[in-house]
């Protein structure tokens, strides 16, 4: 494989391990015995960051606040719909893609100028810095947090065709 089609590859992966430890992590919040809080509004801004990086990637409007009131019954929705976008963007995921430059607006009001591959790779850093933020308030609480490291997605087997074959929620 040539760089781009190894990069391609990753990206896919990397996106496929994301879209795993959202459900996951939801997955801990649904079966704690006491739900922290904070752990239930840091998965909404997980869902709501994600959105909104789908919708400055499609140049439109964001149709969800980044720090969204949810509960989880929302995140569950929110995220499965990620999830399947996602999937679709993987499917897209080109070397003109990858280097296409997206021109946004942050929080802050400020201008800025990124590539697709970058801000990918944003999406699953910033999704898993999250993801241990909740992990320590489940565990704050005596609950045990789930285990959403990459290498235990990629040692279960969760990557092996690209995007998680068993990413089926628990919830309907």
């Amino acid at each position: 494989m040539d760089r781009i089609s190894d990069l391609v590859a990753q990206h896919v992966r990397e996106l496929g391990f994301n879209a795993w430890a959202n459900r996951a992590t939801w997955d801990a919040l649904r079966a704690a015995r006491v739900t922290p809080t904070k752990a239930i509004a840091v998965l909404a801004h997980i869902a709501g960051a994600e959105s909104l990086w789908l919708t400055r990637l499609q140049q439109s409007d964001p149709m969800v606040k980044v720090w969204p009131a949810m509960s989880l019954a929302d995140i569950d929705r929110e995220l499965r719909s990620l999830a399947a976008i996602w999937r679709t963007r993987c499917q897209e995921l080109s070397a003109t893609e990858l280097e296409r430059e997206v021109s946004y607006t942050n929080s802050k009001g400020e201008h800025w100028r990124n590539r697709v591959s970058d801000i990918l790779a944003h999406v699953t850093l910033h999704s898993s810095h999250h993801r241990g933020q909740i992990c320590h308030f489940l565990a704050a609480t005596g609950e045990k947090p789930p285990y959403v490291d990459y290498i235990e997605c990629v040692r279960r087997g969760h990557l092996e065709q690209g995007w998680p074959k068993d990413l089926e929620w628990t919830a309907g």
